[in-house]
């Protein structure tokens, strides 16, 4: 499996779980579960896909390294809760007016 691959994987997984913390902690924000995991799973590819860009070393293009497979999975959590954040609170906006 590539390099990209797994990065990839690993942002989809982070995302995934980060929109679903900031739904469960922020329900003014909450998309609901489904929306959540999609939103986080987005968000997490966006922005890890980013990070990896302006930070070289999270690609673990030299091998498996531990440490960029942990950055990507944080990077993808924390861009997939800023997402889901943001995309919950228009919504949820939009819904009330």
């Amino acid at each position: 499996m590539s390099a990209t691959l797994i990065n990839i994987i690993l942002q989809l997984i982070g995302g995934a779980i980060g929109g679903n913390a900031v739904g469960g902690a922020a329900k003014n924000v909450t998309l609901g579960t489904t929306g959540n995991t999609i939103a986080g799973a987005v968000g997490g590819v966006a922005g890890g896909s980013l990070l990896t860009a302006l930070i070289p070393l999270l690609s673990g293009a030299g091998g498996v390294d531990l440490g960029a497979l942990a950055g990507q999975l944080v990077g993808g959590g924390v861009t997939g809760a800023i997402v889901t954040a943001i995309v919950g609170a228009i919504v949820n906006n939009m819904r009330k007016g």
